[in-house]
């Protein structure tokens, strides 16, 4: 275990341009939460097939300077995987934020996973249950969309037409026959 920075001296760390960055303490339960049902949404859709979900806790060595340690991720290279982590870029990856990590979510590890071409980046944010969806178009991200589950009092605002507007479910752009139930990610969290 002294190669994984993820728990050297149970401390979780990471390698961010080349800086040993320490991450947030334990994350808290709903964190936890949204990424182990992304992690088993994935898990369970991919079972015999040669792409693999890789949930919290395992190192991306993504480049020389740069060992993240993503919140779920998808590889479909399974040579890429080896017993310390996986080495270069999963073709999927999860980041669930929180209030210490968002703005590196958001920044230097988005650029880094667009420069080694993850082709999807989903960025979940427990606090108002939405997920954005970046896709790799050429050599850039582009915001695909961003889904959102409504708290009640806003749909009961809504007019019947709005409501039925609101998208409950979208799809990985990576399979076209899996669909994503919105209450299937934050499920189970703590209000």
């Amino acid at each position: 275990m002294e190669n994984n920075l993820a728990y050297r001296e149970d401390i979780r760390e990471e390698l961010i341009g080349g800086r040993i960055i320490a991450m947030s303490p334990r994350p808290m339960f709903n964190h936890n939460r949204i990424a182990f049902n992304i992690a088993h949404l994935f898990e369970t859709y991919l079972k015999h097939k040669q792409c693999t979900a890789i949930a919290d806790g395992t190192d991306l060595y993504l480049t020389e300077k740069d060992r993240f340690i993503p919140d779920m991720m998808v590889v479909c290279d399974r040579g890429k995987i080896q017993t310390d982590g996986v080495h270069g870029a999963p073709d999927l990856v999860v980041e669930v934020l929180s209030p210490s990590t968002a703005k590196r979510d958001r920044g230097y590890k988005k650029d880094a996973y667009e420069k080694c071409g993850v082709q999807e980046y989903w960025l979940v944010n427990p606090a108002d249950k939405s997920v954005e969806i970046h896709r790799l178009e050429g050599q850039s991200y582009v915001l695909f969309d961003l889904y959102h589950i409504y708290p009640d009092w806003m749909l009961e605002k809504m007019t019947e037409a709005e409501r039925a507007e609101v998208v409950t479910k979208f799809k990985c752009s990576l399979y076209d026959d899996f669909e994503i139930i919105l209450e299937d990610v934050f499920s189970g969290m703590l209000p």
